[in-house]
Order: C-alpha cells, then structure tokens, then sequence
C-alpha cells in the first residue's frame, strides 16, 4: 500500500474527528457509540449470513468484516476502538493490519464481547436492536437519534481525497473483473463460469462483493436484479449483462457493461454502441450545480432520440416521452450515490435532512439532489426488452415497431454504468 494512500488516510480520520465534533455539539452529546453490527444466524441454523459492517463504522476504519466491535468518539479525545479479538480456535483471530492509521486510534482487543463505557450526554448508533436488551440497557444511551444519524449521513455524501481513492482502486479491481468475464463470454461460457472468472480475475471471494453480481445471458439481461446463475451455456448467444462491483478498504465500485453475442441481431450491437454514447455524454454533463434529476430526463430525452433513430419508435422523440414509452423501455433512475455503501445514503434528502422523494414519473430514482463536489455518483443509462412492461403497449402505442422489438426480446436488454466523482470544476470519471 502507498504512503500516500496511509497519508490521506489519517487526514480522512482526522477530519472525521472535527466534524464529529462539531455535529456531536449540534445535536447536544457528549460521546457517541457505533456498533460495527454482526451477522445474522440463518434460521434454526448455526451457520451465518454474508455480513458487511455499519456504515458509519467503516467510515473511520474501512474493516467491512468486523463485528461486535465498537468505536467511542468524543470530543477532545482519540477515537476508542473496542475491537471483538477473541480466543478462538474455530475461527482466525481478528488482527488489525500493521498501517499507520492504527496508531491514531486508541485500540483496545477484547476477548469477550465489549460493552463500552459512555460518558454525559451519550447516543449509539448501529444495529443496535439486535443486541441483547441487557446489553442495551448497560449502554445507557439514546438509541439511533434520527437528526445525529442524518448529520453524520451528510458527512459521507461528500469524500474525502483517500475515500476517492479509494473508490478509483475499487474501480480499478472491477474492470479486471469485467475483463475476465467478457472473455468468459467471448468463449462461451455459462452464468456461473463468467461469474467464477470475474470473481478469479477481481481478487474476491463471493460472501465479499458489495453486492450480488448480476450475470445475465440473453433474456436475463431484461431481468434488473437477475439473481441466478444457470450452470450450462445457453445454445443461443444473444447478449451478456455484467452488474458487478469490488469493495475496496470498505468503498464499493459498481460497474455495469453489456456485450452482444455472436447470434444477436445487428442492431442489438447498434444499440449498445448508442448507450455508451448516452452514458458518455451523461457524464460530460455531470458539475457542480447541476440537478440530478435533470439529468435524469436528459437521460429519458435522449432514450427517445436513440429509439427513433434506430426505428423502435416511429414518432417524435418528444412524443417517446410524453407516452411513457422511454420509462417502458428504461424503468430505472439514472444513478445513486456511491460509496460505503452501493446505494449510499441521503440520496433522497435534502442537505438539511428534509425529504427530497423521486418525481411521481420517475419513483424508482435512488438520487434527487443537486451535485456537489466530492459527490461519487453513478450514471447508468439503460435499455430494455422486458415483455412485462412492453405488452400493455401493444394496443395504444402503435408508433413502437413491435416486429423489431420481438426480434430483441431474446437480447433481453442494455445497461451502461460509470463512477463518477464530481469535482470543483466538473468531473472525473473513475471507470475508464
């Protein structure tokens, strides 16, 4: 790991400490406990679930697989960091790695579950309702108050230079990742073997992906959050939809990229040439100021300009929109936030923690605000042939070129998606 990188991180914990400060002194505490979380047990069983720690947890140390581990912040002092280091011969010992920010910490390993000590006016934050109500009532703090938790939520929408860096490192591990899994394609492998070579190639087991990847062959390109993978080739090879990301010191890339098969029609390799130029040009547009949700509709402008040029839609682009034919063939937002989390928080809220909801037309958009530098979004254009949302206009859109839809319905769909970070004075785009 660089020097520059461990620099930039113990700036990142150092600026934490002044915020926290200042929002601990805003909403009236003195001392403040993060639960890192831990894993649920399957049910009747003895085995656990995937596990990712608290958000705001991984916001100081960037360890995603620690649980039942506190952090204490309190003004005037060093943060506390009760790590859960028990003596277990079932299970590797938690260690801490040997870098730099460890010494701006005061670290205490405990072999049983700690229950740190809160002094004055105290709150706790986490999942802290799945601790014990013993447990709970020894903490003697306020649990989860909701303006602290929307302070500190605003704290992450904007990053810090190593939190970036971060993310670029993350990226960088994904697109290895989707490499690999375009080769896998390209040799005409199964979901499951494209999975496997994404996950070979990203350096990752799969209980660790930020989130679970999406491969998907043919029609299940059109399915958004596809959850399988079959485990043979399809005879047929239309279309591969890639959804897969890479968590980095706790930061999440999201990725997506489509390819064309060998048995696809011309104008499904047409398309996608057409959506990373949408993509591209989306993120050409991305400054400060600019509304996210106004790039949303540019999004849906441009969806109609591209369907009629490629004879989807025999109207006026214009038309598309009005009709709702663009959301029947894009039925997502534009993007989210990203960061600690896939989909990071207070991307439906305004700075000063007021609702800011999704437009009546547009309810599935993640992101409603205004950008601002050292905001990290995604843009991700999509277009899609799911039967689902096309039949019911069949009878009253006779402007959509049905034959050639039918003859896409096997592609399944299109989905184009960068990182990009909103900078002082535009962007930059971590997913070359």
């Amino acid at each position: 790991m660089s020097a520059t990188l461990f620099n930039q991180q113990l700036d990142h914990i150092a600026h934490l400490q002044r915020e926290y400060e200042k929002v601990l002194a805003e909403h009236g505490f003195d001392s403040l406990g993060i639960y890192s979380g831990h894993a649920a047990m399957h049910f009747a069983d003895d085995h656990a679930a995937s596990f990712q720690a608290y958000g705001h947890f991984m916001h100081w140390v960037g360890l995603a697989e620690v649980q039942h581990s506190w952090l204490v912040i309190q003004p005037g002092k060093r943060p506390q960091l009760h790590l859960y280091a028990p003596d277990d011969f079932w299970h590797l010992t938690t260690k801490l790695p040997d870098e730099p920010w460890v010494s701006a910490l005061d670290v205490q390993l405990c072999t049983t579950k700690p229950t740190p000590a809160l002094s004055g006016q105290a709150a706790i934050i986490g999942d802290v309702q799945s601790l014990s109500a013993d447990i709970q009532q020894a903490l003697g703090a306020e649990r989860f108050p909701t303006a602290l938790i929307q302070s500190l939520d605003e704290l992450r929408v904007f990053k810090t230079p190593y939190e970036i860096a971060c993310l670029r490192e993350a990226n960088r591990l994904a697109i290895a990742g989707h490499q690999a899994a375009q080769a896998a394609f390209i040799g005409a492998s199964g979901e499951l073997d494209i999975q496997l070579a994404y996950l070979a190639a990203s350096r990752q087991r799969e209980s660790l992906v930020p989130y679970q990847n999406i491969i998907g062959l043919n029609e299940h390109a059109g399915v958004l959050h596809y959850q399988h993978y079959d485990l043979s080739p399809p005879k047929q090879r239309y279309s591969l939809l890639v959804d897969a990301g890479r968590r980095f010191r706790g930061y999440c890339a999201d990725i997506t990229r489509t390819h064309a098969g060998p048995d696809a029609p011309f104008s499904f390799e047409e398309l996608i040439t057409a959506l990373h130029g949408l993509k591209d040009e989306l993120v050409q547009s991305i400054s400060p100021g600019v509304g996210f949700i106004t790039l949303h509709e540019r999004m849906h402008a441009h969806l109609g300009e591209i369907l009629v040029a490629h004879d989807l839609f025999r109207g006026s682009p214009e038309q598309a929109v009005k009709e709702g034919v663009t959301r029947a063939f894009c039925p997502h937002g534009l993007g989210h936030l990203l960061g600690l989390q896939v989909h990071d928080v207070a991307g439906l809220r305004h700075p000063d923690g007021s609702p800011a909801p999704a437009p009546q037309d547009h309810p599935a958009l993640r992101l409603t605000r205004t950008l601002r530098p050292g905001m990290v979004v995604t843009i991700e254009p999509g277009l899609y042939f799911i039967p689902m949302l096309l039949e019911p206009l069949r009878d009253t859109a006779p402007s959509i070129n049905w034959t050639l839809v039918d003859q896409l319905l096997p592609c399944g769909g299109i989905r184009i998606e960068d990182n990009v970070v909103v900078t002082e004075s535009g962007f930059e785009n971590l997913t070359p």
